[in-house]
């Protein structure tokens, strides 16, 4: 080995141990899901392969949280995001089987005590309520808004996606014999489309007309159900190779894509294209 060669092999490996992860990483490695800020600047993104929370600001990535490596940690596997009525971010992880809400000083705070199994999505209710989808007790939850035990709310064969309308029903994205549900406040749950049109739909999102629009990651495709319809494809193809994440930035959609890496958007009029994402240095 030449003296330059090893110089660059000690460098490199002094990089690795010393540099944090962030400062190492060349953008989003695996985005699964994300939710914009209160002020509507600012995207939190859940990457798998770099624990913890990522923020998108002005197209440049910076770390929010940074999660430990070693799993059963804190937000070590976070697979969902979201906003409480106050514009608290909270965040649900699997490896800890706990939902946290972070404080003013940016720290996670636990919820329930890791009463809950895997969570995979979570939306708020108008009383600060968390209502979680988990996919290994085949339940939804609710969390009182200051925290504590999760209740039962809802049983549902493999829950994913999960969002809410201006009536408190719940729409949520299930893996069993029907796709698309909807759960009255009363805990009753309802078919919105019956069977399994979409290949492996994850997330979904509503607008003010109760329209639908749910990720599907082996269609390559973002669908829309208007109120009463049947789906439809909003998008579909490259660039998207398995969107999963969806979320709404004002008028904008965002969806979120683990094997492109990237975040996109679709404006008003259904056209998509790539949101800048670059790491800060």
């Amino acid at each position: 080995m030449t003296r330059c060669t090893l110089s660059k092999a000690i460098f490199l490996l002094v990089s690795l141990v010393v540099l944090p992860s962030w400062l190492r990483a060349e953008g989003l490695q695996y985005p699964l899901t994300g939710v914009v800020s209160a002020d509507g600047k600012s995207v939190f993104i859940a990457d798998l392969n770099q624990t913890g929370v990522w923020k998108l600001s002005d197209g440049k990535l910076a770390v929010f949280f940074q999660a430990s490596k070693k799993f059963r940690t804190p937000l070590n596997r976070v697979r969902s995001v979201g906003l409480d009525r106050n514009g608290k971010l909270l965040a649900g992880d699997s490896s800890t089987r706990e939902v946290y809400r972070f404080d003013d000083e940016g720290k996670p705070q636990p919820l329930t005590n890791g009463g809950i199994g895997i969570p995979m999505d979570l939306v708020v209710d108008p009383d600060n309520n968390i209502f979680v989808t988990d996919l290994e007790l085949k339940w939804i939850w609710k969390i009182p808004a200051s925290g504590g035990k999760a209740e039962k709310f809802a049983e549902v064969e493999a829950p994913r996606g999960i969002t809410i309308d201006a009536d408190k029903n719940l729409w949520v994205v299930n893996h069993g014999k029907n796709q698309l549900l909807r759960v009255t406040p009363d805990a009753k749950v309802e078919v919105v489309v019956e069977g399994r049109p979409w290949g492996f739909p994850h997330e979904i999102e509503l607008d003010k007309n109760k329209t639908a629009f749910v990720t599907d990651g082996y269609g390559k495709a973002v669908w829309k159900v208007s109120l009463g319809g049947k789906p439809e494809k909003l998008v579909s193809g490259e660039p998207l190779v398995n969107p999963v994440g969806l979320t709404w930035q004002g008028e904008t959609l965002l969806v979120i894509d683990p094997r492109a890496k990237r975040v996109f958007a679709i404006d008003s009029k259904g056209k998509l294209s790539a949101v800048p994402t670059s790491a800060e240095k």
